[in-house]
């Protein structure tokens, strides 16, 4: 499956209209990509589950064909625009399989609406407030960004860097291709909204996390220097059952570094939920 054969919708959220890419046959999957990607960091992944999953990439807001934000949003509103999605393809009960935004608020989504979600897979994740550490280079990557008119030269550089570890940048340059024209794609202007919102407003979660009761199945890329092994480590400790997985050889992105394990880990934590 190729992104050709994915239907491309577009659909009302409160966030505005969000471009989906819908392909495949069975049980729904909704994938939620990163802060500055958009769904088509999952299409690996994707073109492995499509012979057994309905399979929905999601551009999130203010990313990719979405409509540009305007405004600063919180986790509950991502989560609302989850269910507006189901609800615009007329799916009643999903999976879902977030990366870094989208596992934040997937955590969100899990907690909040219960009977919508089968199991989820949050993946290079955290449920922690943003430190002042982090806080100060997020503010200064939107002064920068603001200044440059998008992800551009060393910021283009410096996003490379946090998205991508040691073993893909040596070993898998079609991945830093992808990351490279996925930034170069930005709309800053949107994606600043997103960045403030995502990253430098970031809540703590711990205690909502504790209300959840989906199955869920946490992962982090040993290479990830976003969130350390350590933070979405304790991410997973906070959800009631939750299992951890650590990935070798995978960074911040690990649904585009290596998506053949990536999809197996999948319909494997699926398979064994019943």
């Amino acid at each position: 499956m190729n992104q050709e054969r994915l239907e491309h919708r577009t659909l009302p959220t409160v966030l505005g209209q969000l471009r989906v890419r819908v392909g495949g046959n069975g049980p729904a999957i909704l994938f939620w990509p990163s802060l500055l990607m958009d769904g088509t960091m999952w299409q690996g992944v994707a073109e492995r589950l499509a012979e057994r999953y309905r399979v929905v990439l999601i551009d999130p807001p203010g990313h990719g064909g979405s409509t540009a934000l305007t405004r600063h949003f919180d986790f509950s509103t991502c989560a609302e625009c989850i269910v507006q999605v189901m609800d615009g393809l007329g799916i009643d009960r999903a999976h879902y399989v977030g990366n870094s935004w989208g596992a934040m608020i997937g955590g969100t989504f899990a907690a909040r609406y219960p009977g919508r979600v089968g199991v989820a897979v949050l993946m290079n994740g955290t449920a922690s407030p943003c430190g002042p550490a982090q806080r100060l280079q997020f503010r200064l990557m939107v002064s920068l960004g603001r200044l440059l008119r998008g992800i551009r030269g060393p910021l283009r550089t410096s996003a490379t860097a946090a998205f991508l570890g040691p073993t893909s940048r040596r070993d898998r340059p079609q991945v830093v291709a992808q990351v490279r024209a996925a930034l170069a794609r930005v709309d800053f202007r949107s994606v600043r909204w997103a960045v403030e919102s995502v990253v430098i407003r970031r809540p703590s979660q711990d205690a909502l996390l504790r209300t959840v009761r989906t199955p869920v199945m946490v992962v982090a890329g040993i290479e990830d220097a976003t969130f350390p092994v350590a933070e979405t480590r304790a991410m997973a400790q906070v959800i009631p059952g939750a299992s951890f997985v650590l990935m070798q050889g995978a960074a911040h992105l690990a649904g585009l570094e290596c998506p053949g394990e990536v999809s197996k880990l999948i319909e494997a934590f699926i398979r064994r939920q019943g």
